[in-house]
């Protein structure tokens, strides 16, 4: 029954988009071919009576999404995050969509939590409130420990959403295929991998053991940050379905008002979030990738407290340290530098001309160097570096456009607290001390210590490595047997040699 019931969720998907008047503005982000966007409304005009009408108070995009339901809620978040599928303009729209759905009873909530803790709820918590927040994956609920009269957020998984969002996402496959069918040309489209990228997202969201996991490391990554703190996950009351903090009270970021009133620093705060931000993408790797002022409050002791880590940004140490030489370049206006480190790390082919590329970087930056202060962004030098890199064929690269498209968000989160920040002044100490850390002597030092420590693993087996491997080779090839041992068993003796020199400074530093 899959086939069938992907055709009628497609019909009523294109009638909706008709219906609410968001059928052109898709195909226009997608920059869909006539094909396509002849099949499109071919799916939906004839069935627009079928469609739903939606909020007639939000724009045609996320009016639509909204009325679809959770899954399509959440694939519009999804693709916010990929401005270079969607485009910058809908990227925008479906940023403010409001993760908003009417909540499911306390009673089914307080049935799910005894399902998945295997207790009844009066043994756990003394209180259990009506749900306080309501979205398209979850709600919470906040309570009391009967064990420690600890106040504490229990979210929900919604009953049923498993099985809801397997059905949408395959009538998101079929979509995807039927795209593909029609349009097989489309540049920009790439609909398998963006429904296999949302496929993946919601998988993980949809196992709240995942998000506390998240949420466990990121707290320990942060655990030293001056002027942050995150509510500790409470692992006895957390599983599948539901997952338990401690409770955090605070005043919202987003209400300058009442921030005002509790005496906060908005100016420091502005710079503060910006700065943790960086820190964590570079100097962990794993940053918050949600950061809008709805996951983030301020405390009575003036911390940042920051929840709902069901989006978290992961990027490895080598993609780390150009991205940090990226922005040390441009932070320095030294655009040759910026070229070649594009083309060190393979992003750019090798037969573009490095300066050419250099010169097209300097038309990035130094219209942005040239502005007011308050109107500084890096979030829009990253988003026209890309535009940029891509026309030099640059790959696009997942992580980093996730990455871009939270610092867009930060900033607007730290602009709205204080309007004349100089974005690049607050981040050159976060970049400039990463710079430090992590390229130049030291680093390498760092980086052949933890090469030896590889080797000294691999030690009592090199031998035997090294046998087999010229066995094989003579087996297979005699006359070449002596340029291999030419080449390899100096190498080896080398990497040996190496090690062992690191080793030894390791142990006198």
């Amino acid at each position: 029954m899959r086939g069938p019931h992907n055709i009628i969720r497609l019909i009523r998907t294109g009638a909706t988009l008709e219906r609410t008047g968001a059928m052109n503005v898709v195909l226009d982000a997608f920059e869909a071919p006539r094909s396509l966007r002849f099949v499109a409304h071919a799916l939906g005009k004839p069935f627009q009576w079928l469609g739903y009408k939606g909020d007639l108070a939000m724009p045609p995009a996320t009016r639509a999404l909204t009325a679809l339901g959770p899954a399509y809620i959440k694939f519009g978040q999804v693709l916010s995050t990929r401005p270079d599928v969607v485009g910058n303009e809908l990227a925008e729209q479906l940023r403010v969509l409001q993760d908003k759905l009417p909540p499911f009873s306390k009673a089914e909530a307080m049935a799910e939590v005894e399902k998945e803790l295997g207790q009844p709820v009066a043994e756990i918590f003394s209180e259990f409130s009506e749900p306080i927040a309501a979205a398209s994956i979850a709600q919470v609920h906040k309570a009391k420990l009967v064990s420690t009269r600890e106040d504490v957020a229990v979210k929900v998984l919604r009953p049923g959403i498993e099985r809801a969002f397997r059905k949408d996402v395959d009538a998101f496959y079929f979509a995807a295929r039927i795209v593909q069918l029609f349009a097989p040309s489309a540049r920009r489209l790439r609909p398998m991998e963006v429904i296999e990228h949302f496929d993946g997202v919601v998988r993980g969201e949809l196992d709240l053991r995942l998000e506390s996991s998240a949420a466990s490391e990121y707290a320990a990554n942060t655990k030293n940050d001056s002027g942050f703190w995150l509510p500790p996950v409470v692992w006895s009351l957390s599983a599948r379905r539901v997952m338990t903090l401690s409770w955090a009270d605070g005043v919202p970021l987003g209400e300058n008002d009442a921030l005002d009133a509790a005496g906060h620093n908005r100016n420091d705060l502005a710079e503060r979030v910006l700065r943790l931000f960086l820190l964590h993408a570079l100097r962990d790797g794993f940053f918050h990738a949600d950061m809008h002022q709805g996951n983030l409050k301020v405390a009575a002791n003036g911390d940042i407290i920051a929840y709902d880590y069901g989006i978290m940004g992961h990027i490895d140490e080598y993609t780390r340290r150009v991205y940090a030489e990226i922005l040390f370049g441009f932070i320095r206006r030294d655009y040759k530098r910026v070229a070649e480190v594009h083309f060190e790390a393979g992003y750019v082919p090798a037969n573009q001309d490095v300066d050419e590329f250099a010169r097209a970087l300097r038309a990035v930056g130094e219209p942005i160097f040239g502005m007011d202060a308050t109107h500084i962004s890096m979030g829009r030098l990253l988003s026209y570096l890309f535009e940029v890199t891509e026309r030099f064929g640059m790959e696009t690269r997942t992580e980093l456009i996730l990455l871009q498209r939270t610092m867009v968000v930060v900033e607007g989160v730290a602009r709205s607290l204080d309007p004349h920040m100089n974005i690049w002044e607050v981040a050159r100490p976060v970049v400039e001390d990463y710079i430090k850390q992590s390229i130049g002597p030291r680093a390498a030092l760092r980086d052949l210590g933890k090469t030896a420590m590889v080797l000294a693993r691999f030690g009592p087996r090199l031998p035997a490595l090294v046998e087999s491997a010229l066995i094989a080779q003579t087996q297979k090839d005699e006359p070449q047997n002596s340029r291999l041992r030419s080449k390899i068993l100096p190498a080896i003796l080398g990497a040996v040699t190496g090690a062992a020199v690191v080793l030894v400074i390791l142990a006198l530093g």
